[in-house]
C-alpha cells in the first residue's frame, strides 16, 4: 500500500481538519468519502429518479461498504476500495449460488431484492454509468469478464445472465494446462479496463480454477473548482492530537454545500458535470474518527448526505491533502465473518446454478483500488476477481502395466493368510 503526502483541512471559521487515530491507519477522513464515491453519489440521487429496485442496490451497497470499512479499519495502514466493484463481481457470483449458500451471500452482501430484480438493477446502474461518461467530461467506465476453464460446462441460463445484465465478456481460458497463461490474460484485462492503473490483480490462479469472474471500473474527472498549484504548501497534518506531520495542503476559496452533525462536519466537492461528488466527512475533534466510524451506518449516511445535497452553498475556505493510494485486499476473511463462510466451503458450497453440479466454491475474493487526489482532480480504478475452484480435479488414472516378470499372491482378507504365492516371469509358458 502506498500513500503520499496527506494532511488536513485547516479551517478556523469554517472547517477544521481532524487527525487521524495513528499514522498509519487513521489519518484523513477522505478515505471514506473517496471510497463510497459512487454509492454516495447515486444514493443522494434517489430523489432524481431513479427506480426503487437501483436505490435498494444502492443502499445495500453502501451497507456492505460500511462493514467492510469497520473490519479493514481494524487493521493497521490506510483504507481504500471500490464498494460498488465488489458488490458487482459478486452479485455476478451470486448468480449462480443456490441453498444456504444463497441465502448465506444474499444477507452477508445486503441483498434484499429478488434475484431478478437484483440483476436487472445491477444493470441500470451501469446504465447511468455510462449515461453520464456520455455526456459530461468524467472519464467513468465498469467492465466485467467471466473467464472459465476451456473445457468446462457452465449451464447457459447462468451465461445468459451475466450477458445479458453485466454485459460480462465471457472467454475461456486452460487453467489446468497454463496457469500462469491464464493469469496472464486475466490482468492484461483488468489493466486494459483500468488504464493501466491495476496491473497484478491476481498473483497467480490454481490449477483447480474453473471459474473467475471480474469486475473493473475506472473514473477520472476534473474538480468543478480546482485548486490553484500555487497555493499548494507544506502545513501540518495532525496523526496523533498532539503529534503533527509537514505534507502539502491545497487550498482554494469556494462555494459549497455543508452540513453539520453532532461530532461531525460534512461537505462535497463537485467535480466537474455535477453527477459525481467527493464527499468529506470530518470530525469535529482531532481523535474524532474511531467514533465516527463506530456510529455511521447505512441510514446515517444516506440521511447526512441527503442534508448535504439540500444544503444551500456558502462560501468556504477548503484545505485538502494531496494523495495517492494504491490497495490491495484480500476479502475472504471479511465476508466469512459477515455472515458467508458455506461459498468458501468445498463440498458444503452451492453454486449449481452455474454449472449444474456442487462442485464450485469459492477460493478467493481478491480486491485492488488505485487513486490520485490532486489540485485538477480525482482518478481512480479498481478491480475485484473471484475465483471459483473445484472441489476436486479428475486427473487421469494411474496406469500399472505389468508387462515384466513379477511376484502374485493369493490370500484371505480377513486373516491374512496366504493361500497362494507365484512368481511370473515368462506368461506365454
Amino acid at each position: 500500500m502506498k500513500c503520499e503526502a496527506l494532511s488536513r483541512f485547516e479551517p478556523s471559521n469554517h472547517y477544521r481538519v481532524m487527525d487521524a487515530h495513528s499514522h498509519r491507519r487513521r489519518w484523513v477522513i477522505t478515505r471514506i468519502a473517496t471510497a463510497l464515491a459512487a454509492s454516495i453519489t447515486i444514493a443522494a440521487q434517489a430523489s432524481a429518479g431513479n427506480s426503487p429496485s437501483t436505490n435498494e442496490v444502492v443502499q445495500g451497497n453502501t451497507a456492505l461498504a460500511l462493514d467492510l470499512l469497520r473490519l479493514e479499519s481494524a487493521k493497521p495502514g490506510n483504507v481504500f476500495f471500490s464498494p460498488y466493484s465488489i458488490s458487482a463481481a459478486l452479485a455476478m457470483t451470486f448468480a449462480g449460488a443456490r441453498g444456504t449458500t444463497e441465502t448465506e451471500m444474499a444477507r452477508a452482501l445486503h441483498f434484499t431484492l429478488a434475484p431478478a430484480q437484483l440483476h436487472r438493477a445491477f444493470g441500470a446502474l451501469a446504465h447511468r454509468f455510462d449515461e453520464i461518461a456520455a455526456r459530461t467530461n468524467v472519464a467513468l467506465t465498469v467492465a466485467n469478464s467471466l473467464w472459465y476453464q476451456q473445457d468446462y460446462h457452465l449451464t447457459e441460463n447462468f451465461l445468459k445472465l451475466n450477458r445479458e445484465y453485466y454485459r460480462a465478456e465471457v472467454r475461456p481460458l486452460d487453467f489446468a494446462g497454463a496457469p500462469d497463461a491464464a493469469c496472464q490474460k486475466i490482468n492484461s484485462w483488468v489493466a486494459h479496463k483500468t488504464q493501466d492503473r491495476i496491473r497484478d490483480l491476481l498473483s497467480q490462479v490454481p490449477r483447480a480454477t474453473r471459474l473467475v469472474l471480474c469486475n473493473a471500473i475506472y473514473f477520472k474527472g476534473t474538480w468543478a473548482n480546482p485548486f490553484e498549484e500555487r497555493r499548494t504548501h507544506p502545513q501540518p497534518f495532525y496523526v496523533k492530537p498532539d503529534q503533527p506531520l509537514s505534507v502539502p495542503l491545497m487550498s482554494e476559496e469556494i462555494s459549497v454545500r455543508t452540513h453539520a452533525e453532532a461530532g461531525v462536519d460534512l461537505f462535497t466537492l463537485p467535480y466537474a458535470g455535477d453527477d459525481i461528488s467527493m464527499v468529506i466527512l470530518l470530525p469535529k475533534a482531532r481523535d474524532g474518527l474511531a467514533a465516527l466510524e463506530k456510529e455511521l451506518d447505512a441510514t446515517k449516511l444516506r440521511d447526512w448526505v441527503a442534508a448535504t445535497e439540500a444544503a444551500p452553498f456558502g462560501r468556504a475556505r477548503i484545505l485538502l491533502p494531496k494523495f495517492k493510494l494504491d490497495l490491495r485486499l484480500e476479502l475472504n476473511a471479511d465476508l466469512k465473518s459477515l455472515g458467508m463462510p458455506t461459498a468458501f466451503e468445498a463440498g458444503a458450497a452451492d453454486f449449481s446454478g452455474m454449472d449444474g453440479s456442487r462442485n464450485l466454491f469459492i477460493g478467493d475474493v481478491v480486491h485492488q483500488a488505485y487513486v490520485d487526489v490532486n489540485e485538477q482532480g480525482t482518478e481512480a480504478a479498481a478491480a475485484t476477481a473471484v475465483t471459483m475452484l473445484a472441489m476436486s480435479v479428475h486427473a487421469p488414472p494411474p496406469e500399472f502395466r505389468v508387462d515384466h516378470p513379477f511376484l502374485f499372491l493369493i490370500r484371505d482378507n480377513q486373516t491374512g493368510a496366504i493361500l497362494f504365492l507365484g512368481r511370473v516371469v515368462d506368461p506365454s509358458k
